[in-house]
């Protein structure tokens, strides 16, 4: 990507953060909680009892849907299968509408009056913002959404998405006892989740969860997240897969701040990377490690996908020739001419790439592909 398209997204990014901060700071010297005048797309029928389709009896909500803290909370693996009943794929493709609408309706009549549900053809929004903030937040969305099959190229999938879900909750405290439902084994404590501003939740009916606060930490999760959802189709290796989504992540939202400097970065990854632990990032367990592992096998991917893809249509080429059984080994030497443990073991400074290079034999059970957060059981979050 040129410098002059990298300042424009970065300049667009802060466009957006700095109308959601004025829209902020209006609504709190001129407090109100709905809008004058309701906004095409706003959702205002009452939440269904039930669902409809043809040739499979009526899903009742009422019988599928339970309360959480006074929440409520779809039973998304019988509404699935209620799904999968329907032949034809344009009326599952409805009814896998309707049934997100409908928790979503019923979200909202939860949260109180104050929470209007916005619908456009790429995102729902539920929140109590007011309309111009609401139409920021929907549009950021549909332009993630492009922004990321632009950059992805022909490695994006070509099907339609589903619409993408925005929940913006008011206060911190509501904030956190939401999180909490999916946190089932965490107690309901502010502080257990305190360094979260933003997340992802993978469970049932996938959303992004924000505060209303912080409406642009929620900027990295979407464009991370919608990066795993094009390339879904490939069924990458986990370390390409993330390697490409923190990638694509940094050049649509900036480059985070961490809380290591790269020379100390650098020192992490030679102590910590040995024959044992690449064999690991291969097999994409690495990236489930509760310790170091974790974020070093994220930063090992970026940093890898940054090297290989210097020349972007042959990355392109080895991208769609990877094999999952031995994480993309065999197509690094047909397309790439490159062994992957010489290029990870020059990465870490290391003389010898003996026992580096993907040994499917040595991983315990079968290579893990996609997304790392999609190996979590249901009710797994990601922190923005």
């Amino acid at each position: 990507m040129t410098l002059p398209i990298v300042l424009s997204l970065l300049a667009l990014t802060a466009l957006v953060a700095v109308f959601w901060f004025r829209a902020e700071r209006v609504r709190r010297t001129h407090p109100t909680h709905a809008a004058s005048q309701e906004l095409p797309g706003m959702r205002t029928e009452a939440a269904p009892l039930r669902l409809d389709a043809p040739d499979v009896p009526p899903f009742a909500l009422q019988e599928h849907m339970g309360l959480v803290d006074g929440l409520p909370f779809m039973d998304w693996r019988a509404a699935h299968a209620w799904i999968d009943g329907i032949a034809d794929e344009s009326e599952r493709q409805r009814a896998t509408e309707q049934a997100q609408r409908a928790w979503l309706l019923h979200l909202r009549d939860a949260f109180g009056d104050h929470f209007r549900l916005y619908e456009t053809e790429q995102a729902w929004v539920l929140s109590s913002l007011e309309n111009r903030v609401v139409l920021a937040t929907a549009a950021y969305v549909a332009r993630t959404r492009e922004r990321v099959s632009r950059v992805l190229g022909r490695l994006a999938g070509q099907a339609a998405q589903q619409r993408s879900i925005v929940l913006v909750m008011d206060h911190d405290e509501d904030y956190y006892a939401y999180v909490a439902c999916y946190y089932p084994d965490q107690p309901a404590d502010g502080e257990v989740f305190a360094f979260s501003g933003g997340m992802f939740v993978h469970a049932g009916c996938p959303h992004f969860l924000v505060k209303r606060a912080d409406l642009t930490a929620i900027e990295p999760v979407i464009a991370h997240e919608m990066t795993h959802s094009a390339l879904a189709h490939l069924h990458l290796p986990t370390w390409l897969d993330e390697g490409l989504a923190v990638n694509t992540e940094h050049r649509l939202t900036g480059t985070p701040r961490l809380i290591y400097t790269p020379h100390e970065l650098q020192r992490m990854h030679e102590r910590f990377w040995g024959e044992a632990e690449v064999q690991q990032f291969w097999s994409g367990r690495s990236f489930h490690r509760p310790d170091d592992g974790n974020l070093l096998s994220y930063e090992l991917a970026r940093i890898l996908v940054r090297q290989l893809s210097r020349d972007w249509p042959l990355f392109e080429r080895f991208a769609l020739a990877v094999s999952q059984g031995d994480a993309g080994a065999g197509a690094a030497r047909e397309v790439l001419g490159i062994e992957l443990g010489s290029s990870v073991a020059a990465l870490m400074h290391q003389p010898h790439a003996l026992g580096w290079s993907p040994e499917p034999a040595r991983w315990e059970g079968p290579a893990r592909t996609g997304s790392a957060d999609e190996d979590v059981e249901a009710g797994a979050v990601t922190p923005a």
